[in-house]
C-alpha cells in the first residue's frame, strides 16, 4: 500500500462523516470522496505537513461546491426533501456529540444554512477543527470564519432540537408509534404528539408520499389513522438504528420500505419524517460507519 492510499484509507470514514454532515446525501458524499482520492493522488506530499488536515481541505471545498449545486436540484425536488437515512453502528450512538449532528432533525436544522456557514458549522462545532484550519477549507480569513462561526451557531441554536433526547426517549415514542401501526390503537401516539408536530414525507417522485409538509397533532392523527387499516397485519417493523438514533423501518409485503425517524422536543414529538424514495434507502441494508 503506498502512502498516499494508507493516509487516504486511515481518514476515510472521517472524510465521508464531513461531506455527508455538509450534504446530507451518502450518494454525494461517496461522489466527493472519488474526486478527494483523485486529486490527492497527485499531491506531492512532501510538501504536505498534515495529511489528515489537508485531505479535509479538499473534501470540503468539493462538497461545497456540490451543496451549492444540490440546492439547485432541490429547488425542483418533487415534494418534501430529507436526508438521506443511514443504518449506523452502535458506537456511532455511543458518541453523543457525532449522534445528535447526524440526526435527522439536526441534518434538517442544517439545512437553513447558507453552504459556507454549514461547513464552518460542521468544521468547528462537530469536528473541532482550529479556524485556520477551516480558513484555508473555506478559503477565508481565520476572522472571518470567527464571524461565521459565530452567526451559525446562533442560528443552529434557535433551530435545534432543545435538548439531547436520550435514546430511551426516542425508543419510547417509536415504540407508541410501532403499537400504533401494529393494532390500531392510536392514543398513546396522539399523547406524544406535540401540538404544532410537522410530519415530512420524502418519496422523491418515485414512491406515493404526502407532498407537503402536514402541520398540527390533529392533522397528522387522521392522516396517520387513514392509512394504518392499510398496513396493519401486511408490514414488518424493524427498531434501527438510523443516523445514530433509534428509529423505524417498515416494510410492506408490497416490497415498500419506508424508514421513520422522529425529533423530540420537551418529551413530545414535534417532527415526524418518512422517507420512502427507493433511491435514498440502499445504505439501510447495511451499517455505514461514521467517525470524528
Amino acid at each position: 500500500m503506498t502512502v498516499a492510499t494508507e493516509a487516504f484509507v486511515t481518514h476515510r470514514n472521517l472524510l465521508f462523516t464531513v461531506a455527508y454532515e455538509m450534504l446530507g446525501s451518502a450518494a454525494d458524499a461517496e461522489d466527493v470522496l472519488q474526486e478527494t482520492w483523485l486529486r490527492w493522488v497527485d499531491v506531492d506530499l512532501g510538501a504536505v505537513r498534515d495529511q489528515r488536515a489537508y485531505l479535509v481541505r479538499i473534501a470540503t471545498r468539493l462538497a461545497l461546491d456540490r451543496l451549492r449545486s444540490l440546492g439547485r436540484r432541490k429547488e425542483s425536488y418533487v415534494g418534501s426533501w430529507l436526508p438521506e437515512p443511514l443504518l449506523t453502528a452502535p458506537d456511532v450512538a455511543e458518541d453523543v456529540e457525532l449522534a445528535d449532528s447526524v440526526s435527522m432533525a439536526m441534518l434538517l436544522v442544517l439545512e437553513t444554512l447558507a453552504p459556507t456557514e454549514r461547513a464552518v458549522f460542521v468544521l468547528r462545532e462537530v469536528f473541532d477543527l482550529p479556524y485556520d484550519e477551516i480558513a484555508e477549507a473555506v478559503d477565508k480569513s481565520p476572522a472571518a470564519v470567527r464571524q461565521i462561526a459565530h452567526r451559525a451557531r446562533a442560528h443552529v441554536a434557535e433551530r435545534r432540537p432543545r435538548d439531547v433526547v436520550s435514546p430511551a426517549e426516542t425508543r419510547a415514542a417509536l415504540d407508541a408509534f410501532r403499537r400504533a401501526i401494529e393494532t390500531g390503537a392510536m392514543q398513546d401516539l396522539f399523547d406524544i404528539l406535540a401540538p404544532d408536530v410537522v410530519l415530512l414525507s420524502d418519496g422523491g417522485g418515485l414512491s406515493h408520499s404526502v407532498p407537503r409538509p402536514i402541520t398540527g397533532a390533529a392533522k397528522v392523527m387522521r392522516l396517520l389513522a387513514a392509512g394504518m387499516p392499510k398496513v396493519s397485519g401486511q408490514a414488518s417493523i424493524e427498531p434501527v438504528q438510523v443516523n445514530g438514533c433509534p428509529a423505524l423501518i417498515l416494510r410492506l409485503g408490497s416490497g415498500h420500505v419506508t424508514v421513520i425517524a422522529v425529533r423530540i422536543d420537551d418529551g413530545l414529538i414535534t417532527g415526524l419524517y418518512f422517507v420512502r424514495n427507493p433511491a435514498k434507502l440502499s445504505r439501510v441494508k447495511q451499517e455505514t460507519s461514521l467517525t470524528r
